[in-house]
């Protein structure tokens, strides 16, 4: 796998688009879903050129053909700190012209002043039960997997939404089982949905990978069953 800066010393003169580094999607498992990139400290330059700080979410759909490589989006978007626009829809116009074009895809890329809430859930780290319920929304804390280039260590937690009963010590078994894995934040997604689908051969099913951030950028990776998301792009935590 050859990557432009994954890696590598980073060429700090490459910017703009030349910058951005595709990844092309491995075969789809029949499932709908998104993957949300939330830039926390995305810096550029108003009309007067004074500097302007917000956070960015760019929502890439899983069924693109090739997604972006996380390092380049970070120096893609670094060099912004420098340019000036005419407003922030001016702004959010070239992203999203940049990153459609990479991904051959429709996206969106919009300014966020707030994260949606966690949704309720069953903590199986700790809960005493046997299994869930269909009616529950499944959380496991801790998870961990190896970036296949780099082999630094990701974290997440990990949300699932399934009709069916599931045995919890098997879920929490195979979910640390990832630990010394090495694959990327939306292919472990990918692969937890196609396991737990085929293991219980459930008909509604939808994992979310709400990974902690690195470099000012999170990814957070969706898979379902069906085209109407159960969860958003939310936070844990909001302060």
């Amino acid at each position: 796998m050859t990557r432009k800066f994954l890696g590598k010393t980073i060429d700090t003169k490459v910017s703009g688009y030349k910058a951005l580094d595709p990844i092309q999607r491995k075969a789809s498992n029949n499932s709908y879903g998104v993957d949300f990139w939330n830039a926390y400290e995305f810096n550029y330059l108003d009309l007067n050129k004074i500097p302007v700080l917000k956070v960015l979410q760019i929502t890439i759909l899983s069924s693109s053909k090739f997604t972006v490589e996380s390092k380049s989006l970070k120096l893609y978007l670094n060099a912004f700190y420098k340019k000036s626009f005419q407003s922030e829809v001016d702004v959010l116009n070239k992203i999203n012209k940049d990153i459609s074009k990479l991904t051959k895809s429709v996206i969106e890329v919009k300014f966020l002043k707030k994260f949606n809430p966690e949704p309720a859930s069953l903590n199986i780290n700790v809960t005493k039960k046997i299994n869930t319920k269909a009616s529950d929304v499944i959380k496991f804390t801790g998870f961990r997997s190896i970036c296949p280039v780099t082999s630094q260590p990701d974290f997440a937690n990990i949300y699932i939404k399934a009709e069916a009963t599931i045995n919890i010590s098997w879920l929490r078994s195979y979910l640390i089982s990832y630990k010394d894995k090495g694959d990327f934040h939306e292919q472990c997604i990918e692969n937890i949905y196609k396991d737990i689908a085929h293991k219980y051969n459930i008909k509604k099913l939808e994992v979310c990978g709400r990974f902690l951030r690195r470099g000012g950028i999170d990814i957070n990776p969706i898979r379902s069953s069906h085209k109407k998301l159960t969860f958003s792009n939310f936070r844990e935590f909001n302060q």
